[in-house]
């Protein structure tokens, strides 16, 4: 459970006051979450969540991830909106972190997804990307290719061997993809983290996609790449399942048919996808505090992925 911060009951209804969403009913947090914690807030109005911004998020950066939600949630996709408070700000501060209040949704995420369920994410994805080409903003996406190998060549190989010997001269692998990166394929926001724990899903159908703190401006097949690498295999990267990929893939294009290019690029795209996680998998390993109440995960998971889309190319999606 990524809860780093405490907060008390005086906290959470000094913060409610500051919002026209009611009286604070309960405050429980929520057993989920690497970089930030998570509140679920009940009030006599509704129900809300509570993100408190821990690591990894650049508070001055809050404005366009809370404002692309907005955007995306006043264009009809399955995401929730930032709810403002009495004065129009999107975030506050507490204990001289950053908090934001935001709509919770109903549903559930798959643990074992299916091919139907597959597929509506995929269509989730590609109304994403068409209503993120009108976002007036633009942000970087500072977990590229190039920004996560300089993750690797900037750490201790010593210290990933000693996470896993397999890790051996995977900076070096690292750079040789970066190498072969396209660069000019068709680009909007993406979400860059749409795991099967980042949807809500209703009777087979997308009712909420959250946690779109790694958002940025990229190539859209990238992001289809991320997603299919993060569906389609056990938690442990083995058993591959073809039929959510080809769902992903279909349910994709019945909203937004990939170009030639993009679709040939997809097995680089899915080794960048892959080397993204093993990347910043392999920083938590090394970086998360003894204390921090979180489940290190396990780099080498897309390790296998990675070698599978290395070894089956094209094949991964035909």
């Amino acid at each position: 459970m990524a809860v780093y911060t405490h907060l008390g009951a005086e906290d959470f209804a000094r913060l409610i006051a500051e919002y026209d969403v009611g009286d604070l009913v309960s405050a429980k947090g929520i057993a989920e979450g690497v970089s930030n914690s998570n509140w679920l807030l009940e009030t006599t109005r509704g129900r809300y969540i509570l993100t408190m911004y821990e690591r990894r998020i650049d508070v001055a950066q809050l404005p366009f991830f809370l404002g692309l939600l907005d955007h995306l949630a006043q264009s009809g996709c399955a995401v929730p909106a930032t709810i403002h408070d009495r004065h129009g700000a999107s975030h506050h501060e507490i204990d001289g972190k950053a908090v934001a209040l935001i709509e919770f949704l109903p549903g559930v995420s798959p643990t074992r997804p299916t091919p139907t369920q597959a597929a509506a994410v995929g269509s989730a994805l590609a109304y994403v990307h068409l209503a993120g080409q009108s976002f007036g903003e633009r942000r970087a996406n500072d977990l590229a290719p190039k920004d996560t190998a300089a993750i690797l060549r900037d750490s201790d190989p010593a210290k990933l061997t000693d996470i896993d010997g397999r890790l051996a001269g995977i900076a070096e692998r690292a750079d040789r993809l970066v190498a072969r990166w396209p660069q000019s394929l068709p680009c909007s926001i993406i979400h860059s983290d749409l795991f099967p724990d980042n949807v809500l899903m209703l009777d087979g159908t997308v009712s909420g996609m959250i946690d779109f703190y790694f958002a940025a401006y990229d190539m859209m097949a990238y992001d289809l790449a991320v997603t299919h690498a993060a569906w389609c295999f056990g938690a442990d990267g083995t058993n591959f399942d073809r039929a959510v990929g080809e769902a992903i893939i279909q349910g994709y294009e019945a909203v937004r048919p990939l170009t030639a290019e993009e679709r040939e690029a997809l097995p680089v795209l899915a080794e960048g996808a892959c080397l993204r996680f093993v990347a910043s998998r392999a920083e938590d390993w090394l970086n998360t505090p003894a204390d921090a109440q979180v489940l290190r995960k396990d780099p080498i998971d897309f390790l296998r992925r990675w070698d599978f889309y290395a070894e089956k190319g094209a094949t991964a999606f035909a």
